[in-house]
């Protein structure tokens, strides 16, 4: 590592922290103002504060991309304001030198993203879901809107609650033949699941079709497999920002084995995997918005970040639309989610192209 590529890092280290502490800051208050208005039995100030602090990792995330436009903003031209720029510029360093120099810090703060993007923000997230169910004693045991259906060819698994340590409950399955005669009806109390897929029905009442007639018995454990993973249950009560990417890949693989819907974790997925994409991009359009060798006086980092805001909002917002029109035109997720990115790359290359230096 060169001299100018770790003065250049510890300025965009500098930056970037800057800019995440402050919209940290905001973005905890709003969440806890959010949260206060929800205060309700045992969720009190210490919980309300509680998950506010555990879902913030997941609000500055969605962030990302603007955030790390204003540090860069605010590393860069900082060192064109003390004439820095300048000095680097003249002293023989070319463009792609500088380039490389800030793709080294821009690198590792990829890698860290996609840290938190699997590993630590998920779990964090889940966390403050199930705390903050748990302390306003509601029932966490019962899933939104009736429960999760699941369509396995000709049969049927309704899953109606979720106990503690996400155990499955209030389960049903129904199996029919070509002709759509019911051939299996079974409802269970319980269940048992391991990492297979397989499925240990407890206290099952079944009724299977014999000699043209219904046979209602009862036992003590049926096996079912191809079921949900134990890594995928908390997706049935909780929102899918709180599993894992590599968890959330293998869910979407098993919807679209089964033929089930799962357009709408598949554009979740693609966002939250082209994140640091999305990231990387942003940094490249903020050097040529500030990295400019200037003799300029005056409130110049102001206006760039002003400018660097503006943008940053507006991509937040068009990449909202973007989403939300590819999905009701059933567009492919991988493509809906790349639109912006290539967008705000194809900028930055032609403004690296005209870049004064």
């Amino acid at each position: 590592m060169t001299i100018l590529t770790r003065y250049l890092a510890t300025r965009l280290l500098s930056g970037w922290l800057s800019a995440l502490l402050v919209v940290g800051t905001v973005f905890a208050i709003i969440g806890l103002m959010e949260q206060l208005e929800r205060v309700h039995g045992g969720y009190g100030i210490p919980q309300v504060i509680q998950f506010a602090l555990l879902t913030l990792p997941n609000r500055l995330l969605a962030l990302a991309p603007v955030i790390f436009l204003l540090g860069t903003i605010l590393a860069l031209a900082g060192l064109g304001r003390h004439h820095e720029l300048t000095v680097i510029c003249a002293s023989g360093v070319s463009r792609s030198s500088l380039l490389k120099a800030i793709a080294l810090p821009t690198g590792g703060l990829l890698a860290v993203l996609w840290i938190l993007t699997e590993l630590i923000s998920p779990v964090l997230f889940q966390s403050a879901q199930q705390m903050k169910s748990a302390a306003r004693n509601e029932l966490p045991e019962l899933l939104p809107d009736g429960g999760v259906w699941s369509r396995q060819e000709q049969r049927f698994i309704h899953l109606g609650a979720m106990g503690k340590g996400d155990q499955p409950g209030a389960i049903s399955l129904f199996q029919f033949d070509d002709q759509g005669r019911l051939l299996l009806a079974l409802e269970a109390s319980s269940a048992s699941v391991s990492e297979d897929r397989r499925w240990q029905f407890q206290q099952v009442r079944q009724k299977r079709l014999q000699d043209g007639e219904l046979v209602t018995t009862l036992r003590r454990e049926v096996e079912i497999d191809n079921l949900w993973s134990p890594a995928e249950l908390p997706t049935l009560s909780l929102s899918s920002d709180s599993i894992r990417l590599s968890v959330l890949g293998e869910y979407i693989a098993y919807l679209k084995r089964n033929r089930q819907p799962y357009a709408a974790h598949a554009m979740n997925f693609w966002q939250r995997a082209t994140l640091p994409l999305a990231v990387a991009a942003m940094v490249l359009l903020a050097i040529p918005m500030s990295a400019i060798v200037s003799t300029q006086r005056g409130p110049v980092i102001g206006i760039r970040l002003a400018l660097g805001a503006l943008i940053g909002v507006g991509f937040f917002m068009a990449t909202q639309i973007i989403w939300a029109l590819g999905q009701m035109a059933q567009l492919s997720p991988q493509l809906t989610a790349s639109i912006p990115i290539l967008f705000v790359l194809l900028c930055a290359g032609l403004s690296l192209l005209s870049m004064r230096w």
